[in-house]
């Protein structure tokens, strides 16, 4: 079961998902870290970027496989 979609804010992503900040920030979406502020979707802010519907169903199956990682085991986004 997905738990994260296109469609979910980017604050909503780095909250409750913190891994994601370093997951995007590598795939070429700038988040928080830069201080570039990022409002809107997953889906938004990639598309932003130019990023194709194809790079997003790859972010989002990259970072639900991300998130199903134990909790204890630290997520390392250079997997993808």
């Amino acid at each position: 079961m997905a738990k994260i979609n296109k469609d979910i804010s980017i604050e909503r992503l780095t909250e409750e998902f913190p891994f994601s900040v370093d997951y995007l920030s590598k795939n070429g979406i700038r988040c928080i870290v830069c201080g570039e502020p990022i409002w809107g979707t997953l889906e938004e802010a990639a598309a932003d970027k130019g990023f194709k519907e194809t790079d997003i169903e790859r972010f989002l199956t990259e970072l639900n496989a991300l998130a199903e990682l134990p909790q204890n085991e630290s997520p390392d986004a250079k997997r993808f």
